[in-house]
């Protein structure tokens, strides 16, 4: 399965989670967090592109992990995900339900891929990013960086003017 989305990320995140247990977990973000684009919670992964706009994301349910090298993309992150509920959803941070997937109830492994960061312009609003979520089923394992782009620009929320 393979879809193509335009999200909304809104605080510089959208999620992907088990429908029935993901929506009423808190994620308290730390500074790793943020250095690897991505935190996870129980039942709830937050992906955190690095415009606060509305970006282009495919999404790809895998039976296994892809082989494709990673020099098509500037950052890929993995993490786990449970999925007890059988339905596995992406939503937005602020706004609704971006899809939802039938899957088998268990495990998956989510690989974000993050491309384009440097088109991002001084103001954080236009640019060439675009990201990639690849889910399979895998057992539970630590969040692991693949390729580090290096650290986000940082954005003044008021103006978004760069610091």
């Amino acid at each position: 399965m393979r879809g193509q989305y335009r999200i909304f990320a809104d605080y510089h995140q959208f999620y992907l989670w088990d429908q029935r247990h993901g929506s009423n977990t808190l994620i308290d973000f730390t500074e790793e967090d943020c250095l690897r684009r991505v935190a996870v919670a129980a039942h709830v992964i937050a992906i955190q592109p690095d415009r606060n706009m509305t970006v282009p994301v495919e999404i790809r349910l895998l039976d296994r992990p892809s082989a494709e090298p990673f020099d098509a993309w500037d950052h890929v992150v993995e993490a786990s995900l449970a999925v007890p509920s059988g339905i596995l959803e992406c939503h937005e941070c602020t706004g609704g339900s971006i899809d939802r997937w039938r899957v088998t109830p268990g495990p998956y492994r989510v690989r974000a891929c993050f491309g384009g960061l440097g088109t991002i312009d001084a103001f954080g609003i236009e640019g060439g990013d675009h990201y990639r979520v690849d889910v399979w089923p895998a057992p539970l394992a630590p969040v692991v960086l693949l390729k580090d782009y290096g650290p986000r620009r940082v954005w003044i929320e008021a103006g978004d003017h760069p610091l």
